[in-house]
């Protein structure tokens, strides 16, 4: 059975800012992995032939190069890391150029962390589960081929949207979420378009509901103010 939280990840920034690189680092640090940090591309370049990792974080617009030499170097010496683009670019030609040079995903600055953690975990599944697809937390057990989420033998009948806002829950429990980083996960560049956050409280209702009638517990709790935890 897989469980969605993996093991301690180790994690390599390659991230020029020292503001966001040092962020990065704490945040994950707390979580309980091993985090180490470059702000260039020949300290990198040196990090990746002599360590493995689960994931790199990876800036592109690195002060002495072009950071997706990272991703040839990689493919050149047959390591298999998984790879997250963290950068300013927002063009589709950027994102595909990345993409089709090996990165696992994109992600535009800036990002809550809170959606770069539900980032690197769905990577690291597919990197290191070989086809294993069932998640179980507390009571819940979840289908990620299927999306059917079960509490015992029983059917909870989500939405899209409740099951993508219930995994997102998962990747990040404990930590507290603000309505923004739910709406932008959920709705990506759709949310410029919203009037209100209304919708996202709707959803969560109906989730939160939905989780209570099939297992007398109330995993989201209410943050006043700021947003949600995963209890």
């Amino acid at each position: 059975m897989l469980i969605l939280t993996p093991k301690a990840l180790k994690l390599l920034i390659i991230e020029d800012e020292p503001a966001l690189r040092e962020s990065i680092k704490h945040y994950f640090t707390e979580e309980g992995s091993i985090c180490e940090v470059c702000s260039d591309l020949k300290t990198a370049m040196q990090k990746i032939q002599l360590y493995e990792y689960d994931c790199i974080l990876l800036d592109i617009g690195l002060p002495d190069g072009d950071g997706l030499k990272i991703l040839q170097q990689l493919k050149e010496i047959g390591k298999e890391e998984g790879v997250i683009i963290i950068s300013a670019k927002n063009s589709l030609d950027d994102k595909l150029n990345g993409l089709n040079l090996g990165a696992d995903d994109y992600l535009v600055k800036p990002f809550h962390l809170a959606e770069l953690k539900a980032r690197i975990i769905a990577v690291h599944r597919r990197k290191s589960f070989n086809g294993s697809n069932i998640i179980q937390y507390d009571d819940l057990s979840i289908n990620l081929h299927s999306m059917e989420v079960k509490a015992g033998d029983n059917v909870i009948f989500l939405t899209k949207k409740e099951y993508d806002m219930l995994m997102y829950f998962i990747a990040n429990k404990g930590k507290v979420i603000s309505k923004n980083a739910v709406a932008e996960h959920l709705w990506k560049d759709d949310i410029d378009l919203a009037d209100s956050f209304d919708f996202i409280y709707t959803h969560i209702k109906n989730l939160r509901k939905k989780l209570q009638e099939h297992t007398g517990k109330d995993f989201i709790k209410s943050i006043y103010g700021i947003g949600y935890k995963f209890i």
